[in-house]
């Protein structure tokens, strides 16, 4: 029996067809893309197979036909034209000086200009690729294709760096502004990236692009569906079942809460991320694959600049405005970490035109919260696992003082620039929710969370199969008082009828010391 090879990292569709990778058949929707339109633009979180996509155009274009036997595609195109194609790859470069991206622009350039030829009066960036474009149509007779890979990577990687950003505009705004003076010679010019950035952008004067990011049709162009899981890895949930242990209907289950989830539009789909999928079945073995590739440090960046409070990041409302574009400054963190893929749509008021985001899986939310926790609190990656696991090992055990006292250290270890910034009042009171935010919300991955009730809302409920917690902060004022709060309101009337122990703590916050400064229980 063949073995089956999955193409974990391969962005090349030459090198995965030659090679017998696995391929997900997207051709036909390659197919409607190339003969129904010009000019697209697409959205997609890292490792969602958009360099794959672009390399599939390029093969498309060059003629490869045979690299497409057997595909949907094949029974589709009749006439396999040969194009010239300008293939740009942005995620090669790292963008750290007004340089950077002139050297990138300049060795593609390069490459271009020793195959179709140089003109004299071309001395910008843009007049280069103007020229190149027309003289690769007059020595072919064909129109060009011009694939542009990661477009938004300079621009992402100086966010924070207004010089910068402008910089890489100046350069980018004529330079992709060559897609639209020089529409006779183009048959089809496709840019991807992460975000979208509006207001004065790269994108203001290329308003012949068809954004294709939330379109319907093309929902799942990118990405794995529940159909296509169970048609081409039908065979690998069951292995995947045997492995682990499992039946086969609890394996698909498991595998559509760490990966599924993705909406690029309400009422549409889950698209499941095909880099965790992929790493899933190669390994056998369930694992945080797509976070494991890194996560950005502009979104981190961007939360603690504009001092965004941690826990309305989950399940907040945005318009399709907010969806659709950033401005260079970034100065809201939602909508770029919507379009890096670690929130997604999960419902739509159509009445207010309101969409409702929140992770798209247990993957992304538990990488993503684990991720902020030493940048919040001042923990190594390596010993934060260890010390939330000793928390959640108190909480289950009702050793109180313990896991207050683990909080403590939390608090205490933070630097005094962390927490206070530039509004030391407000600040204080925001650092106190985050940190609770994000140790709570790990805990919660082990114990079961809440925060609402019917009579109000209770700050913390915590639920261990022997214990439940319910728990009122107060900052500037006593832990009696908290814990007055939490009789008066009866938020601990929902659990008269369980069996469990059940606590009553209330705890006080010091602006002083920015700590945790006693707790009460009952």
């Amino acid at each position: 029996m063949k073995q089956r090879i999955y193409p974990i990292g391969i962005q090349s569709f030459e090198k995965l067809r030659r090679d017998g990778y696995i391929y997900v058949d997207k051709t036909a929707l390659i197919y409607k893309l190339v003969t129904t339109g010009s000019y697209y633009f697409l959205s997609r979180p890292r490792r969602f197979g958009k360099s794959l996509l672009l390399s599939t155009l390029e093969a498309y274009f060059r003629g490869k036909r045979e690299l497409f036997e057997g595909l949907a595609i094949e029974q589709l195109e009749q006439n396999w034209t040969v194009r010239p194609v300008l293939h740009l790859d942005l995620n090669i470069g790292k963008y750290d000086a007004p340089d950077s991206l002139d050297k990138i622009l300049d060795n593609a350039l390069t490459v271009w200009e020793e195959q179709y030829g140089t003109g004299p009066s071309e001395t910008t960036l843009a007049l280069r690729f103007k020229g190149i474009v027309q003289r690769a149509v007059e020595q072919t007779g064909h129109r060009v294709a011009i694939l542009v890979d990661e477009y938004d990577k300079p621009m992402l990687q100086a966010i924070g760096n207004e010089e910068l950003q402008k910089e890489y505009r100046n350069t980018l705004k004529p330079f992709y502004g060559v897609l639209k003076t020089m529409d006779g010679y183009i048959k089809l010019g496709f840019l991807t990236g992460v975000t979208k950035f509006g207001k004065v952008s790269v994108f203001s004067d290329l308003n012949n692009l068809k954004d294709i990011s939330m379109r319907r049709d093309y929902i799942d162009i990118c990405g794995i569906t529940d159909k296509e899981l169970h048609r081409y890895f039908d065979k690998d949930l069951h292995t995947l079942a045997d492995v682990q242990g499992l039946d086969y209907e609890t394996v698909c289950l498991e595998v559509q809460k760490r990966y599924d989830g993705y909406h690029f539009n309400f009422n549409t789909s889950g698209i499941y991320n095909p880099f965790s999928l992929l790493n899933t079945f190669d390994a056998m073995a369930f694992g945080s694959y797509w976070f494991a590739t890194g996560t950005p440090s502009y979104l981190v960046y961007l939360l603690k600049k504009h001092h965004y409070r941690l826990e309305e990041i989950e399940k907040v409302e945005v318009t399709e405005d907010v969806l659709d574009s950033i401005d260079s400054e970034g100065t809201n963190p939602i909508p770029v970490i919507y379009q890096s893929g670690y929130l997604t749509i999960k419902d739509y008021d159509p009445e207010f035109g309101l969409y409702m985001l929140d992770y798209p899986n247990r993957e992304v939310e538990e990488g993503f919260v684990k991720y902020l926790m030493p940048f919040y609190i001042d923990k190594s990656e390596a010993e934060a696992p260890f010390e939330i696991r000793r928390f959640v090992g108190e909480v289950r055990n009702g050793n109180i003082d313990g896991f207050f006292h683990r909080l403590q250290s939390f608090f205490a270890d933070a630097p005094y620039e962390v927490i206070v910034g530039q509004d030391p009042v407000r600040n204080v009171e925001l650092f106190f929710q985050n940190v609770l935010f994000i140790v709570f919300r790990l805990a919660g991955f082990y114990t079961q969370v809440e925060y609402h009730t019917s009579r109000g809302r209770i700050d913390l409920v915590l639920k261990t199969d022997k214990f439940i917690y319910v728990m009122e902060f107060k900052q500037g004022a006593t832990a009696e008082e908290a814990l007055a709060q939490i009789n008066e309101k009866g938020y601990a009337d929902a659990f008269a009828s369980d069996s469990r122990t059940l606590y009553k703590i209330g705890v006080s916050f010091s602006d002083e010391q920015r700590n945790i400064e006693r707790w009460l229980v009952e």
